[in-house]
C-alpha cells in the first residue's frame, strides 16, 4: 500500500508508558531510579487502562527514535530487490531491534530514495509485521514516508578539487561532484515511520537551501569556484521538518543526515559543511536566528516560540572526541532543547574493551552511540533532542553487552538505535 492510502487510515495503536535508559530487553520491570539496571522496553499489549469517564485526561507519552540501518544498495534498484526477500537476514535483523524497542516516531537513516515509496512500504509489510526470530512482535506503522536525497544528484561542478568532474553514475568520481556523495541519486536518503498521522501538507523540506546564503557559513576560502557556490546546497542529504499529529497536538520531527566530517582534505569542505547542516537546526528552532533560513516552497524563518519538536539524526559529529568542529556540543547545549544523554552498557563494555582511539576520547564511553574501526573508535553521532516545551521520560541506546540477550543483533550496523520518550502537556482546548 502507498503512503498516499497509509495516511487514510484510521487506526492508531494505544501509546505505552514510559521506560528507564536501557540497552537491552528484561522482562524484569525496573526501580526507575536506577538508570544502570538491567532494561525494559515499550509493550504495546495492555499499554491504557480502562477508560473512566472520571478520570483527568492524562498527558500523551511518545517514544521517538533514529536508527542509521545501513539499508543501502550499491545500485539503483538493490534496496528494493533486498525488500522483496522476506529471508533476508540484514532487514531482518534492522526490523528485529525495532520490534524490541517498539518506538512510536522512527528516523531510519541510510535508507534508500525511491520515487514510488516502494522500499518502505516493503520493508513493513515483509519485516516489520512479521515477528523476527529474536523475540520479535510484529508492530505495525500505518504512516510512513521517503525523502528525496541530495545523495548522487549530479552538480555539474568540480566539488571535491580534484579538477575534473565526475560525469559517470555509479562511480567514485561521480559521487564525489555529487551535491551529496552518493554512487547514484537517492543512495543513503532516509525515511520516516509513525504510528500517528504525518501532516505532508504542512512538512517543510530545504534540499535546495544554498550553503552560501547561511550567514557566518564555513564554506573554505578560495576552494569551490564562484558558480559552484551559486548551486553548492547546504545539506548532503535533506533536512526535513515533518509535523505529526499527536492526538490534536503537533510535534516536528527535525530530521537530517550530516555528511561525515571526514573523506576530505586541508580545506576541511566535508568538516565545515557538516557544522554548518547541524547548526542550521540550532537557527531553525528559535525565531530570532532564523530570517535567513527558506524552504522548497519558498517560505521562510523557522520555528515559532513554544513549538514542540525532537531533532533527530545520525548527525555524524560527537559534542567532545572525534573530528567534527562545535557544532554538536553547542546543539546539546541548547537551552531551548533537552539533551536526554541516553547510555547504554554494551558502550561502556566497547569503549572500555578496545584500544586505539578510544584510549585517548575525552568523553564517557557509556553516551556512545555507533562503533568504528580502533583509529575512529567509538564517538556519540546519533541524536534524539527533545524541545524543552516537553517532560523527558526515558532514553536509551540498543547496544548490548556481550553478556546479555541481543547481542548479536548490534552486529547489522556502526550504528545503534537511539530513542528518547517523551510526555507532551495536556492541550488547553
Amino acid at each position: 500500500m502507498s503512503p498516499r492510502h497509509l495516511l487514510m487510515a484510521l487506526a492508531i495503536p494505544a501509546l505505552a508508558t514510559s521506560f528507564a535508559a536501557c540497552s537491552s530487553p528484561s522482562a524484569t520491570p525496573q526501580d526507575a531510579g536506577d538508570a544502570t539496571d538491567a532494561p525494559t522496553y515499550q509493550d504495546d499489549a495492555d499499554a491504557t487502562p480502562a477508560p473512566d469517564a472520571d478520570a483527568t485526561p492524562q498527558p500523551t507519552s511518545l517514544r521517538v527514535a533514529t536508527f542509521n540501518t545501513s539499508l543501502f544498495g550499491s545500485e539503483a534498484g538493490d534496496l528494493l530487490e533486498t525488500l522483496a526477500n522476506p529471508d533476508e537476514e540484514h532487514p531482518k535483523k534492522i526490523a528485529n531491534v525495532i520490534q524490541l524497542v517498539r518506538p512510536d516516531v522512527i528516523l531510519l537513516n541510510e535508507f534508500d530514495f525511491d520515487d514510488e515509496q516502494e522500499a518502505i512500504d516493503l520493508f513493513a509489510s515483509n519485516f516489520l509485521e512479521v515477528a523476527q526470530d529474536a523475540d520479535g512482535e510484529a508492530i505495525s506503522y500505518p504512516y510512513r514516508y521517503q525523502f528525496p536525497s541530495n545523495t548522487g544528484i549530479a552538480s555539474g561542478f568540480d566539488l571535491n578539487g580534484d579538477d575534473e568532474v565526475g560525469e559517470t553514475v555509479g562511480t567514485q568520481a561521480y559521487g564525489n561532484d555529487a551535491f551529496g556523495f552518493g554512487l547514484f541519486p537517492g543512495q543513503y536518503a532516509f525515511a520516516v515511520l509513525s504510528k500517528y498521522p504525518l501532516d505532508l501538507e504542512g512538512m517543510r523540506t530545504f534540499q535546495n537551501f544554498l550553503w552560501k546564503d547561511m550567514p557566518d557559513n564555513r564554506i573554505p576560502e578560495d576552494f569551490y569556484s564562484a558558480e559552484a557556490l551559486e548551486v553548492l546546497r547546504l545539506s548532503s542529504k535533506n533536512h526535513v521538518d515533518l509535523p505529526i499529529d499527536i492526538e490534536g497536538q503537533t510535534i516536528h520531527l527535525l530530521a537530517s543526515h550530516p555528511t561525515p566530517p571526514a573523506f576530505d582534505g586541508a580545506e576541511g569542505r566535508n568538516k565545515r559543511r557538516n557544522a554548518d547542516e547541524i547548526r542550521f537546526w540550532h537557527d531553525y528552532i528559535r525565531p530570532a536566528a532564523s530570517d535567513y533560513i527558506y524552504d522548497d516552497a519558498g517560505q521562510t524563518g523557522g520555528l515559532t516560540d513554544g513549538a514542540h519538536f525532537v531533532i533527530v539524526g545520525d548527525l555524524n559529529d560527537d559534542p567532545v572526541d572525534g573530528d567534527g568542529l562545535d557544532a554538536a556540543d553547542l546543539l546539546v547545549a541548547d537551552a531551548t532543547l533537552i539533551d536526554p544523554q541516553p547510555e547504554s552498557t554494551g558502550a561502556i563494555a566497547s569503549g572500555n574493551a578496545r584500544e586505539g582511539a578510544n584510549l585517548e576520547h575525552q568523553a564517557d564511553h557509556r553516551y556512545d552511540t555507533a562503533r568504528f574501526n580502533p583509529n575512529v573508535g567509538n564517538l556519540r553521532l546519533d541524536y534524539a533532542l527533545p524541545s524543552a516545551t516537553l517532560e523527558v521520560t526515558g532514553k536509551g541506546v540498543f547496544w548490548p553487552a556481550s553478556t546479555e540477550d541481543y547481542f548479536e543483533l548490534i552486529q547489522v550496523s556502526d550504528h545503534h538505535l537511539v530513542w528518547v520518550d517523551v510526555v507532551l502537556p495536556q492541550s488547553d482546548d
